[in-house]
């Protein structure tokens, strides 16, 4: 028996039934509903609490951040969109059709992060037009922030109850 079988043997290499995948999803999820349009949300709270110069802070990283989104999404959107396209529906084919476990756990992982991208596009967008200051400007991130992790427990709510029936229906040597 050589090395890789002996570690493939002693590691579970599905991904639902691999711990590795559900801290990945934990951390993918925990850096979404913290980060909210490339701003730690934190910053924003602290902003609304003391004000003045961190409110300032806060205004000019969200502009510089918005700026940035709006300018990727003008130049390189319907490239962006066309590979997501692609590869999303690679994966579902793969995942669906031909039932890899890996593809499956990537799709589960990567549509919800579009529709993520999407939402972070409309508010830079809003941010733009309605340029908010202040307290209007996080209550704007809160609001995103709050869809954001909306999206976040229906998805990881799917994505365990898939999980759970993947490795019910493989069992415990992969079926």
């Amino acid at each position: 028996m050589n090395i890789w079988q002996t570690v493939l043997e002693v590691i579970d290499m599905r991904s639902f039934s691999n711990l590795w995948y559900w801290i990945a999803l934990a951390v993918l999820w925990s850096t979404a509903s913290h980060f909210v349009l490339g701003v730690p949300f934190d910053l924003a709270q602290k902003a609304q609490k003391l004000g003045g110069e961190r409110m300032q802070d806060l205004e000019d990283l969200v502009r510089i951040n918005v700026n940035r989104l709006g300018s990727i999404a003008e130049i390189s959107g319907l490239v962006i969109v066309a590979i997501a396209s692609a590869t999303l529906t690679m994966l579902f084919g793969l995942g669906v059709f031909y039932d890899v476990e890996f593809a499956q756990a990537v799709f589960l992982m990567a549509f919800p992060m579009t529709i993520i991208f999407y939402l972070n596009v409309r508010t830079a967008q809003r941010i733009q037009a309605e340029a908010p200051r202040g307290n209007d400007l996080v209550d704007t991130l809160r609001r995103h922030r709050f869809k954001t992790q909306l999206i976040g427990m229906l998805f990881i709510f799917i994505t365990a109850m898939w999980g759970m029936y993947q490795n019910i229906v493989t069992g415990p040597l992969g079926g």
